[in-house]
């Protein structure tokens, strides 16, 4: 499977606080949820503002694979009505969670098997739990993990199944997303420590509910959805808040300005989160009908913040909490160690490898401030995983001479990303 290597890219030294406004691409979360709708539907309809990355690229070909029509026309994704989906082929999972734990219930859904591989990191992620799930709703499947052989059949009955979702909310989701296609449609009830990022959870629901699915919750320990027709349609996509925390944590370390356009006054996306902690953090955080602009301080504050339901902002909040005048604890992330790198494990490395004094706890980090300085010997390492090369982008700003060992991994979510930051630097508006 593909894997994306380059030679260090040195991350650009702040030539002064940033004053720059950045648009940012569609959500990768949604784009890829209604990707999987739309297959589901089998009607048609159009994806307007989605996000073009490997992840969605992956998504994209998962469901050809699946003899789903999908056309990509720049920012626009049309997916053609079908007659049903077809296995007999191969998924890549490259290395996104989205599509090695949303597609295998589509895909127990098809007619014949499916082969899922994915890059030698993804072999190492959980899906146990999502593989004995679907065993439960009766699929036949060869493996624990990546590569595993799914054996599709239409008109599958569901039911109900009892998983551990505390390693991720995505074995919730990928249920949940084509539930509606079983013919007594899928309850889930999760036995175990509480589920993580579960705004990502609240995303799915919302997104369910929009195309006509009926989901009951308690929004903690079990869903039910309803089987029926999923409707088909247009949508747009929101900007992905989560990609664009890393721009406004430029501002945030510069003491500069910055405005991301299109910021959601209402959203189930987890970089909503942000906001708050750049205002624990000493910004100044200001949601207005043109966006979200964020103003840094002269310096910023610690912080101790809870981050289980929004993990994903862990590594630019573990850069901005390097960079602080006082200590910082992060909480509540232990499942970090099974995302697409040991997230805990890497950034206490390579900041510690900085100079920085990060010590690793049994659920997060705490991150107490000191000088950092680039060793001009050893590049900071992305371990494959786009948000640790963010971090390190982010860094770059305040301590010359990091050199990040392998940016092209931001394509993963975030597509052009040294263009749009070398000119978020320059003062455009990118």
């Amino acid at each position: 499977m593909t894997t994306f290597t380059q030679s260090p890219w040195i991350a650009p030294a702040a030539p002064g606080p940033v004053q720059a406004t950045v648009t940012v691409p569609g959500s990768k979360s949604i784009t890829n949820r209604a990707l999987l709708l739309a297959a589901l539907a089998g009607t048609g309809g159009t994806l307007r503002g989605a996000l073009r990355s490997r992840d969605t690229d992956l998504m994209i070909g998962a469901l050809r694979g699946l003899s789903v029509p999908v056309t990509p026309r720049g920012d626009e994704l049309d997916v053609a009505a079908h007659s049903g989906l077809r296995g007999g082929a191969t998924v890549d999972c490259g290395l996104a969670g989205t599509v090695m734990r949303f597609v295998p219930p589509l895909a127990a859904l098809a007619s014949g098997p499916v082969r899922f591989d994915g890059d030698e990191r993804a072999r190492q992620r959980p899906m146990s739990a999502m593989l004995a799930a679907l065993r439960a709703l009766g699929c036949r499947v060869e493996g624990d993990a990546l590569p595993f052989v799914l054996h599709g059949v239409p008109g599958r009955p569901g039911g109900e199944v009892r998983i551990d979702a505390s390693e991720s909310s995505q074995f919730v989701s990928g249920l949940l997303l084509s539930a509606a296609g079983y013919g007594g449609g899928i309850t889930v009830y999760h036995d175990g420590p509480p589920v993580p990022s579960r705004p990502h959870i609240e995303m799915t629901v919302q997104m369910l509910a929009d195309r006509g699915v009926q989901v009951e919750t308690d929004g903690a320990t079990w869903w039910t959805v309803a089987p029926g027709p999923v409707a088909g349609g247009d949508h747009d996509i929101e900007p992905d808040l989560s990609n664009a925390t890393v721009f406004l944590a430029a501002a945030a370390v510069t003491a500069g300005r910055l405005t991301v356009p299109g910021w959601p006054r209402h959203t189930t996306q987890a970089g909503d989160a942000i906001r708050p902690l750049l205002a624990q953090l000493g910004c100044t955080v200001d949601l207005h009908e043109g966006g979200l602009t964020v103003s840094g301080p002269a310096r910023l504050d610690g912080v101790d913040a809870d981050l289980h339901d929004i993990g994903e902002l862990t590594p630019t909040v573990a850069a901005l909490a390097a960079l602080a005048s006082g200590p910082s604890r992060l909480r509540g992330i232990a499942h970090l160690r099974g995302h697409e790198t040991d997230r805990l494990a890497a950034l206490a490395t390579e900041i510690g490898a900085l100079g920085g004094d990060v010590r690793e706890t049994p659920d997060g980090l705490e991150i107490r401030p000191r000088p950092l300085r680039a060793d001009p010997s050893r590049p900071w390492s992305t371990y494959a995983d786009h948000r640790m090369a963010t971090a390190g982008a982010i860094l770059g700003l305040v301590v010359p001479g990091i050199a990040v060992d392998d940016i092209a991994t931001t394509a993963k979510t975030l597509p052009e990303f040294p263009a749009i930051w070398s000119t978020m630097l320059a003062g455009g508006a990118g």
